[in-house]
């Protein structure tokens, strides 16, 4: 008896010790290099599971785990630890992983330092920042992993010319989007030819702010057309639709509640990368105001809140947070995505404008990152009522094509950010534009007059065709127009009567001839019908503006020559099919022809750049 009672009693101790040992505590700590400077973007991971999470700018963190589980901590360039949780605080001393050092070689410039982060170059620095200390490690080797000649685009075919008489409809998403032009820019300032992929023609028309005058009435978009001779192939035609968005006074723009997305995995590392994504967040945080609230998130092996709903007055705060931010680390972008619109859900304004700003080169390589996944995430995201804002950083491993894809599927945009000059446009002169939504899914749907067009050819928008039925499908998800913002398409068109291989079909056996369609649509004087779609901000149904245009060609404006110098200089840098007999110089004196409304000196700079090009291709 006295045997029996005595295993029973041991088993209930055996029993309870087990409930303690499993009992769940929040660990907090630490994590520190050698010399004691904290380190953000540590991987913290309850061992064999996937409950992690990543430190903070002070290096800190916190962790639910159960007594006497193991917790892991790593970060790229430096030797895994591993402790068991005896207690509520567990702090961290990281040490070099000389090994790992030693993979990879770069030389970077500025001024020394003994720190862990300092020596893993490319990954962090933790380096206090002293007058006249450079902003940049020494000009002698450091270790870090930068891919090059590794950028990834999307590859598409251009458009070709469609007869009327097959299709009559071209239907496409309307594009704000202008990542493409700082991107080739980038490129031609470094002495190279852009990649054929990276030239998005209707991007680089989309760089540029065009003279189109506001709307007025009900609308929040005014749409103007204009026909000239195309400048390539004088026997045809080149229409302009362009699009004008309400400007908002930026003291009547609503409330924002912004969350700052910010890659600090180790491929950012850099002046062209992080510290760039620095300086332009700082020149964002200048513009903010009482009523609006930024958080702030990272990623790197993991994802986490770096900086909770700070108000926009408390902009020293959230400077400090910006500042604090280091590079190192894997890339799970697809969980710092996840965070950010839960963060940007909690502190969701009605009536406001909520948007999550991501700033990245796009190298997603943990977790969800396949173009495909990505796409479904941020479409499961769409309907939340968060817009989402894509800048684009750095150069060598800068993944193009899923930027793209975020932004298009997302409600949002897409820059690409290449110096502080480019940040200061976009985040500051464009700020209404770049920040606040006032018309969504916008879609445009052109009908063509077979009495006056016999084929017609969309320059760009490759990647935002729709199908026609899709223009009265609201359930159809398409392009977002800011306060202010211009937009602008192109059409080339082969009139009737002028011979061409692009146009040429046989008559339909089952469609009717010409003679015997009805004499008012072949009498008509109208060149083509631009129909417009868009939805307000809050709204699910769709509106529709309807514009006819007719058939005259007249001497184009000066707005409209610099139109077709940008659509010219596309053409030739993707060596287009049907760039007809356009050359650089061409593109330069119609540039210089269209030098009008350039306070900012940007369509100087495209001159300059041309010329450029001009120079490396003789």
């Amino acid at each position: 008896m006295k045997a029996i009672r005595l295993l029973l009693v041991m088993s209930m101790m055996v029993f309870f010790s087990g409930v303690v040992s499993a009992q769940t505590i929040e660990v907090k700590g630490k994590v520190t290099d050698e010399t004691g400077q904290p380190m953000t973007g540590v991987n913290v991971l309850e061992k064999g599971t996937r409950n992690g999470t990543v430190t903070d700018v002070n290096g800190e963190y916190k962790l639910s785990v159960a007594k006497g589980k193991t917790i892991v901590f790593a970060f790229i360039g430096c030797q895994k630890v591993e402790r068991v949780v005896t207690g509520p605080r567990l702090d961290v001393q990281l040490q070099p992983d000389q090994q790992a050092l030693q993979e990879v070689v770069m030389v970077a410039y500025g001024s020394a330092n003994n720190s862990l982060q300092g020596r893993i170059a490319g990954l962090s620095f933790s380096r206090k920042q002293n007058r006249g200390m450079a902003a940049y490690p020494p000009a002698m080797p450091y270790n870090v992993s930068i891919a090059e000649d590794n950028e990834e685009y999307g590859v598409f075919r251009e458009n070709r010319f469609i007869p009327v008489k097959s299709e009559a409809l071209s239907t496409f998403s309307l594009d704000v989007d202008a990542a493409s032009y700082g991107n080739i820019r980038r490129m031609i300032n470094q002495g190279q030819m852009p990649q054929k992929d990276a030239v998005r023609v209707e991007e680089l028309i989309n760089y540029f702010s065009y003279d189109y005058p506001q709307p007025e009435g009900e609308h929040p978009v005014n749409i103007v057309t204009e026909a000239a001779v195309c400048p390539w192939n004088a026997k045809h035609q080149l229409v302009r639709i362009g699009v004008k968005a309400r400007e908002i006074p930026s003291e009547k723009l609503p409330a924002s509640n912004f969350v700052f997305l910010i890659d600090v995995s180790g491929s950012m590392w850099g002046p062209q990368k992080l510290d760039l994504v620095k300086s332009s967040l700082r020149l964002l945080v200048n513009n903010l105001r009482e009523k609006d609230k930024v958080s702030i998130v990272v990623y790197a092996g993991a994802a986490g809140e770096v900086l909770p709903a700070t108000p926009g007055s408390d902009r020293q705060k959230i400077r400090e947070a910006i500042e604090k931010l280091s590079a190192g680390g894997s890339t799970a972008g697809g969980e710092g995505i996840q965070l950010a619109y839960k963060i940007a859900e909690k502190n969701f304004i009605n009536g406001g404008n909520n948007r999550i700003i991501l700033c990245t080169d796009g190298d997603f390589n943990v977790g969800v990152s396949s173009s495909e996944d990505l796409e479904s995430l941020i479409e499961s995201k769409r309907k939340s009522g968060v817009y989402l804002t894509v800048l684009g950083y750095g150069m060598g491993n800068y993944k193009d094509k899923k930027l793209q894809i975020l932004a298009e599927k997302g409600n949002g945009n897409h820059a690409y950010i290449d110096n502080i000059q480019e940040a200061n446009k976009v985040l500051v002169n464009e700020f209404g534009s770049t920040m606040f939504t006032v018309a969504k899914d916008v879609k445009i749907q052109v009908e063509f007059n077979p009495a006056q067009v016999n084929a017609y050819r969309l320059v760009g928008y490759e990647t935002r065709l729709l199908n026609k039925e899709d223009f009265n499908d609201d359930t159809k998800d398409a392009g977002e127009l800011g306060s202010g913002h211009t937009v602008t398409a192109l059409y080339e068109i082969v009139p009737v009567g002028v011979e061409s291989n692009f146009g040429n079909v046989d008559d339909l056996k089952y469609q009717p001839s010409k003679k015997e369609k009805n004499n008012f649509t072949l009498l008509t004087d109208e060149l083509l019908t631009v129909k417009l779609r868009y939805k307000q901000p809050e709204s699910n149904s769709s509106q529709k503006i309807e514009v006819p245009v007719k058939a005259s060609v007249k001497e184009a404006s000066d707005d409209y020559n610099f139109v077709m110098a940008v659509a010219m200089f596309g053409q030739l840098l993707r060596d287009s099919d049907f760039k007809g007999t356009a050359t650089y110089a061409k593109v330069i004196e119609l540039a210089r022809k269209g030098l009008v409304n350039d306070q900012n000196g940007y369509r100087r700079e495209f001159i300059r750049l041309a010329e450029s090009v001009n120079q490396m291709e003789k």
